[in-house]
């Protein structure tokens, strides 16, 4: 993926392990405040520990009841559970204009052509964000959350299928 800055390719990606919350708000603010100053484009990959966070549009009835941590967010969307063996990814990008519809429309493609290189049909379904598989009900593959700052994005995406798809690809291809 590229920025849309006009910038080459992104060139640094950090695949983190687990990290907490809090620990990747620090993090992805530290990158976007020297993605402002003129640094790099960067992805991070990772996975949370079990807990939902709640975007500006999530409702009091979304919530859950259970006792499972909630974390508010400023980010759009609502709400969305992350936990272990889910694929989170932030990507840290400085954009030409900050039109996040735009940018959350691209991001979509790039998950649609992930799945497609994967052997999955994937694309939108009309009125909501993210990546779902056919069907009825149709199949949320890409949750995307995103806020802009500054001309820089924040937040960003979930996969669960996607990972797990790749792992059966992987076991399948060392099997052979």
């Amino acid at each position: 993926m590229t920025g849309s800055t006009g910038e080459d390719a992104l060139r640094d990606v950090r695949q983190l392990l687990t990290v907490d919350l809090p620990d990747r708000v620090d993090i992805m603010r530290e990158l976007a405040d020297a993605r402002v100053a003129g640094g790099a484009d960067t992805l991070l990959l990772l996975e949370h520990p079990a807990v939902y966070t709640a975007g500006r549009r999530t409702e009091t009835h979304e919530r859950p009841i259970d006792g499972t941590p909630v974390v508010d967010t400023d980010r759009g969307g609502k709400i969305t559970w992350h936990g272990p063996g889910q694929l989170v990814g932030y990507p840290i990008i400085g954009l030409a204009e900050p039109l996040d519809w735009y940018y959350v429309r691209r991001l979509e493609e790039s998950l649609i052509q992930v799945c497609a290189d994967l052997g999955l049909h994937a694309g939108r379904v009309d009125g909501r964000s993210g990546v779902w598989l056919p069907g009825r009900p149709a199949r949320k593959v890409a949750a995307i959350g995103v806020r802009v700052s500054r001309a820089t994005t924040l937040q960003g995406l979930r996969s669960t299928a996607i990972v797990i798809v790749a792992a059966h690809r992987h076991r399948a291809m060392r099997n052979q």
